[in-house]
């Protein structure tokens, strides 16, 4: 039987301007809690980011007592880091000790590892031109394997006096930062893989190495700037 030819108590029903004005009355209330609901917990989430941020750049520069953030510039200039970051800037954590002096730089870095985007932490030390200890912002590669990177010894031994000097004219690093096979390490400037877990200890490499190659060519002439805290 046709809907033309229902009975009036059984024939399809259409909206009325009641409903529609109800459901969209409901559907603005939702969008209100939500929009409220992020704003109200906005400023929570950013200072926990924040915080957590923080923590990384003491734990790579333990010496540090206060810490000051930068912005190396793509023109090559250091400026004091604000709220955005200018195109092509990249931002990085001078650590000062309790007299005010430069006592390591760190900067973040990230490369794909096996399950997601692996981003670290890297503290560096102008005075020997090394990379000394990393830490995780971030990543979700699988327990028990690519986690190895947080407690591995042999592995965090790599990160004492990862060498990471530049060239003569202070262009590029003088050696790239790469993680090699487990046992096959030869250069200073290497690191030995974890054995099990070489996706995600080559992504730790490649993420030091292209945020170095960057950013050092640009801090290097310009440590007076930032040498002592302001």
């Amino acid at each position: 039987m046709s809907a033309e030819h229902l009975p009036i108590d059984q024939a399809p029903a259409t909206p009325t301007g009641a409903m529609i004005r109800t459901l969209g009355l409901v559907s603005a209330i939702c969008g209100l809690i939500i929009v409220g609901a992020y704003q109200g917990t906005y400023d929570a989430v950013a200072a926990n980011k924040r915080i957590a941020m923080e923590r990384a750049v003491f734990k790579v520069v333990p010496a540090a007592k206060s810490i000051e953030e930068y912005l190396a510039k793509a023109d090559g200039g250091i400026a004091k880091a604000g709220a955005e970051t200018p195109a092509g800037a990249i931002r990085f954590f001078a650590g000062y000790d309790e007299a005010g002096k430069l006592v390591g730089v760190a900067a973040e870095g990230s490369a794909r590892g096996y399950a997601d985007i692996v981003r670290v932490m890297f503290g560096y030390d102008p005075a020997c031109q090394c990379v000394r200890n990393i830490g995780v912002v971030s990543m979700r590669e699988t327990p028990g394997i690519g986690d190895k990177i947080l407690v591995d010894r042999a592995f965090l031994e790599n990160f004492k006096e990862l060498d990471a000097r530049l060239t003569a004219d202070m262009k590029a690093l003088a050696n790239e930062i790469k993680t090699v096979k487990h046992g096959s390490k030869t250069g200073a400037w290497q690191i030995d893989a974890i054995a099990g877990a070489t996706i995600t200890s080559r992504a730790v490499g490649r993420a030091i190495n292209d945020t170095a190659q960057a950013l050092l060519p640009r801090l290097a002439p310009n440590l007076d700037k930032i040498g002592s805290k302001s």
